[in-house]
């Protein structure tokens, strides 16, 4: 092939998402009915009874373009979340947002600083875009939020923050957080991912920094993937200061949400039944889990989401025994974390189910 193509993309890796039970099931030869996903942190009640309600509603006016602006759906969060709807762009998932933020401010001359053990997609899309990545190593497999920002440069153009984290499940100390907004340098956009937030009750609320407008270089990442059940429909967005907004607004993409996942983000932000039993369900599997760990002796690392790692030897092996038994985790390899496995919380038969394929997997 002789097309020039940008020389960023020789060595740019490819997110490997976590596979999906079609796909498990023909490579198996196993009926899908007999397989659990619990690898992508999806909510395993599903969406919303109101949610799908409302898609259906809206399957009849599929011909139509969306709302490009997604007027009505950034109302209603902005009366949700005490914020005004200037402060916030919807996105095609959260993934959106970040690649946003990238176009605004990335070149081959900045630097974008991220924790060990964080969202692959910060460093996909800083090497993309030509960017140097600045990896901070972890600490107890969380951000060490001081040393990042002591990692700050002149250079340096953004700072990534999953605060719940992924892959580890870890949340930063309140008092670390509050300092590393107040330390954070104004040429330098701090992007706190906050695609777990709404599994803990008590967490540090950023709300008030967006509303008053204090930090203008502070943007506020959330999905509606996770815990209200729309993975599917990849719909997620960004709360920021209106002039930073604004400018995201340029580079967003026309009709980049779609009228399903508007319609169903919509609904699903009024049913707060379902994010309780949800919330209620994933504390009660992080009990078991941490509890059948113990017992088996093996290291994990405490979580706030709706997912655990675990230490299980070989992490590859360990994945393949597992798929072959009908259940579908990830092995953290390609986070740099060979040894461990990442297992999302189910309901409580299939935690059973996996804990049970875990034990054999082992030998114990």
């Amino acid at each position: 092939m002789n097309l020039p193509l940008n020389p960023a993309l020789k060595n740019l890796p490819v997110y490997v998402p976590g596979r999906p039970i079609e796909e498990v099931a023909r490579e198996l030869g196993m009926p899908a009915a007999d397989i659990i996903k619990l690898a992508s942190n999806e909510n395993p009640f599903g969406p919303s009874p109101l949610a799908l309600a409302a898609m259906e509603g809206a399957l009849k006016q599929t011909h139509l373009y969306p709302d490009g602006a997604a007027f009505y759906l950034k109302r209603k969060l902005a009366a949700k979340l005490g914020v005004e709807p200037e402060n916030l762009i919807p996105g095609n998932g959260s993934n959106d947002i970040i690649e946003f933020v990238a176009h605004a401010l990335l070149d081959a001359n900045s630097e974008v600083v991220v924790s060990q053990y964080s969202f692959a997609v910060y460093a996909i899309v800083t090497q993309l875009f030509g960017a140097k990545l600045v990896t901070v190593p972890a600490k107890k497999y969380g951000h060490d939020l001081p040393a990042m920002v002591r990692a700050i440069t002149p250079r340096t153009k953004i700072l990534f923050v999953a605060n719940p984290n992924n892959p580890t499940g870890t949340l930063a100390p309140r008092e670390h957080v509050v300092r590393l907004i107040n330390d954070t340098a104004p040429h330098v956009l701090l992007v706190m991912d906050e695609a777990y937030v709404e599994f803990i009750s008590d967490r540090v609320d950023l709300l008030p920094l967006i509303r008053r407008g204090d930090f203008p270089n502070l943007i506020l990442l959330r999905t509606f993937s996770k815990i209200y059940g729309l993975a599917g429909l990849r719909i997620g967005y960004g709360i920021g200061h209106p002039d930073f907004i604004a400018a995201l607004e340029k580079i967003r993409q026309p009709f980049n949400t779609n009228a399903l996942a508007q319609a169903g983000a919509m609904a699903a932000l009024d049913d707060d039944e379902h994010v309780g039993r949800t919330r209620a369900n994933n504390q009660q599997g992080l009990a078991f889990y941490e509890k059948s760990f113990r017992a088996l002796g093996l290291e994990y690392v405490p979580s706030v989401t709706n997912f655990i790692i675990v230490k299980v030897g070989d992490g590859q092996r360990i994945w393949g025994e597992l798929q072959k038994r009908g259940v579908i985790t990830r092995p953290m390899t390609g986070y740099q974390l060979p040894e461990w496995i990442r297992i999302s919380i189910g309901t409580a038969v299939e935690n059973e189910r996996c804990m049970a394929a875990l034990r054999e997997a082992l030998g114990k």
